[in-house]
């Protein structure tokens, strides 16, 4: 009894623990516009089941960030969450990627391996950019939807796989299915749970609110005094087509966070020495997001050897295009050379994404096998 009075009853304490499980797995999804709620309100009912979920959205809009809140709301969250980049992964090597191999399979296979689907038993198989998928590799995903069974490269027997499949993409799979680029049974097999995550010009009332909780967090993380917006900052971000989305705020303000170094709240110049001039709402950007996909931080840094504006000396433009220039080289090669080369680990880092990130490697001239 006094176990009781101090701790609660079992059926309160099991309310506890969902409400706080319920708690950490939506903190990341941060808003209050009324299409972004209504996502957020649906996600506990959809982690609920077991079926399969398709997760639609543009580059950047939190489609990674709700897969995991369906895993850590659902049975499974005591189990492996796993990310598959499918893009990232070459046609040749994703069988073996998936789902492993048993010793003499090939010549260096001197082990059995488990695959990603074997890693992610009693948990969630979380496959982004599935339209990637090659024919090949789409059928023997349809016959792990269809059969919930897979073989191990060289093996004799099928073996059962206990996991769910969250798949995510940014392309319209619809149209990819009617050019048959993509297997209809399989899309039919992912869609039985659809989320479609909005893009940030479509939940403008939550610029302002993410802006700030990312400004915070990047002052945290470099343990420094929290920093304010200016209101002349706050409507330069809401005017702002972001065709990155979330990912591209948080980018911007990340970087704004870096150049205000010292000052008490952030200013519009702070935020235009990280981006060029934002396109304005109502601009061809906002009209065709998909003709605006060069992400701005790829898109908006000068090639290291830009010129300066007459003379000998540097314009205030040209030197810092030149610094944030600098800046950005370092930072690729570093985290470059801390993953081993490797650009998906690296992009995932940076919170980027992978092609924009291999575009700042290109533009940069890195070299993957020294940095």
């Amino acid at each position: 009894m006094a176990s009781e009075r101090l701790y609660g009853t079992d059926d309160e304490r099991r309310a506890a623990l969902d409400k706080l499980s319920r708690d950490v797995a939506l903190a990341q999804l941060v808003g209050s516009d009324r299409a972004f709620q209504e996502v957020v309100d649906a996600i506990p009912l959809i982690a609920s089941s077991s079926n399969p979920v398709l997760i639609l959205g543009e580059t950047g809009t939190g489609k990674e960030l709700c897969a995991r809140a369906l895993h850590h709301l659902s049975s499974r969250r005591r189990s492996p969450f796993i990310p598959v980049d499918c893009g990232a992964v070459p046609d040749h090597l994703l069988e073996n990627e998936l789902f492993g191999h048993v010793r003499g399979a090939f010549t260096d296979a001197h082990r059995d391996q488990r695959g990603l689907v074997g890693m992610a038993r009693g948990g969630t198989l979380f496959l982004d950019e599935i339209d990637s998928l090659s024919p090949t590799a789409q059928g023997k995903l349809l016959r792990l939807l269809q059969e919930g069974t897979y073989k191990p490269l060289g093996a004799d027997q099928f073996e059962r796989a206990d996991v769910r499949v969250v798949a995510a993409t940014n392309a319209g799979l619809e149209r990819l299915v009617t050019a048959e680029r993509f297997r209809a049974d399989l899309y039919f097999r992912l869609n039985v749970l659809r989320v479609v995550m909005p893009p940030l010009r479509e939940r403008r009332a939550d610029i302002e609110r993410l802006a700030r909780h990312f400004v915070q967090q990047a002052c945290a993380e470099r343990g420094v005094p929290g920093k304010t917006l200016a209101p002349d900052t706050v409507e330069l971000l809401t005017a702002a087509a972001w065709p990155g989305n979330v990912r591209e705020l948080l980018n911007v303000m990340q970087r704004a966070v870096l150049f205000a170094e010292g000052a008490p709240e952030i200013r519009p110049p702070h935020v235009a020495m990280t981006h060029a001039p934002f396109p304005r709402r109502g601009d061809a950007a906002e009209a065709s997001p998909a003709a605006a996909m060069p992400p701005a931080v790829e898109a908006t840094i000068a090639p290291a050897d830009a010129p300066g504006d007459g003379g000998d000396g540097l314009g205030f433009r040209a030197a810092r295009a030149r610094a944030i220039a600098i800046f950005e080289r370092s930072y690729v090669a570093e985290l470059l050379r801390k993953h081993n080369g490797n650009v998906t680990r690296s992009a995932r880092e940076a919170r980027t994404d992978r092609r924009a990130f291999g575009r700042l490697i290109k533009r940069h001239r890195i070299d993957r096998s020294t940095s």
